[in-house]
């Protein structure tokens, strides 16, 4: 962000809070939404932090987000479940889907655990965050309405369907990754227009299927790998919308109806999700997992580094060092963020 304004991470949670109760959602599920928004915002997502509180507040008033859903649990192998979210906020579905997984993982090794039902649940990364910190091995898959075109195609057909993985480390932070499989994710579009801010090249198309850098033009994604190397992007989120959503039994992406209708309701999302969590000590050991994993950082973080001074990071490096800077300084909010928060 250029110049931004920035709040602690508690004025935050707490103004997130109180918008998200006063829309209807029940204070539990409010505050499993906060604590996602809060911990992407402090890793430096802001795509997908607190800039969504408008969004989600959108569909709890029109309907696209049932206020008071029941969410069903069904374990239905050792290692296996599922989860109807029941259209409700996708936060607190995410973080009990990954509590499941963990839990079935315990006891069989691993644990997968697909939702259906579910609506958008912020950034990936923050359940798979969940999963290390108790010590094991964690994936998180999505899928989403259609918003990014085929390798060669002018239309919008996959999602952004993002990828979240991540490890624990003994001595240091979990390492970390969370990608989408779009060239970026849509929502970073939204923020560039905020910021009135072009966009990088090769990551968006306007309404004609022409690439653009205008952000206001911008209608829909470019996937992974760009003009030259799309067919990888394109393939990876086939293998997101197979995963999480034709396994689970939610929309695939072509299908689903967009976030826009969402946001003014009153029919909600069928998002899916997969939370996939595997216990080392099931497999290669606990303690000789802990060693691997520090050879394997050392030998990556000492690899030579192309530019003098910058140097080589492992995933989830850059995060931790923002949220590092973020917990002393603040966490930096959009002008249309702050508004509606009335933080000004």
């Amino acid at each position: 962000m250029t110049d931004p304004t920035r709040y602690p991470a508690a004025l935050l949670a707490e103004a997130c809070q109180s918008k998200l109760v006063t829309a209807g959602a029940l204070q539990e599920d409010a505050a499993e939404t906060v604590r996602a928004l809060i911990q992407a915002s402090r890793l430096g997502t802001d795509s997908h932090g607190v800039r969504l509180i408008g969004y989600y507040v959108d569909m709890l008033t029109n309907g696209g987000v049932r206020k008071r859903p029941v969410r069903r649990f069904e374990q239905t192998a050792p290692a296996t479940g599922r989860l109807d979210a029941d259209s409700g906020l996708g936060h607190p579905a995410a973080y009990q889907a990954t509590e499941e997984a963990v839990r079935l993982a315990r006891h069989a090794g691993i644990g997968a655990v697909t939702v259906r039902h579910s609506t958008h649940y912020g950034a990936g990364g923050v359940y798979a965050l969940e999963a290390a910190k108790q010590g094991f091995v964690s994936l998180v898959l999505s899928n989403s309405d259609p918003a990014v075109a085929l390798a060669g195609g002018r239309t919008p057909f996959h999602g952004t369907n993002p990828i979240a993985m991540s490890a624990p480390v003994r001595l240091g932070k979990p390492w970390l990754l969370d990608m989408a499989t779009s060239s970026i994710p849509f929502n970073r579009v939204k923020l560039y227009r905020s910021l009135d801010l072009p966009l990088p090249p090769e990551v968006a198309l306007n309404e004609e299927g022409h690439p653009t850098l205008d952000a206001e033009q911008a209608r829909f994604l470019q996937p992974l790998g760009g003009m030259a190397y799309g067919h990888k992007g394109a393939a990876l989120a086939g293998m997101v919308t197979i995963l999480s959503a034709v396994l689970a039994g939610a929309d695939p992406d072509p299908v689903m109806i967009s976030t826009a209708e969402a946001q003014s309701g009153p029919t909600p999302q069928n998002v899916g999700h997969t939370m996939v969590a595997f216990d080392p000590a099931r497999f290669v050991g606990q303690e000789a997992f802990e060693i691997g994993m520090e050879q394997y950082l050392a030998l990556l973080r000492t690899s030579p580094a192309a530019e003098q001074g910058v140097p080589v990071c492992a995933p989830g490096d850059k995060e931790w060092a923002e949220a590092a800077k973020r917990d002393e300084h603040g966490i930096p909010v959009d002008p249309d963020t702050e508004r509606f928060l009335d933080l000004r």
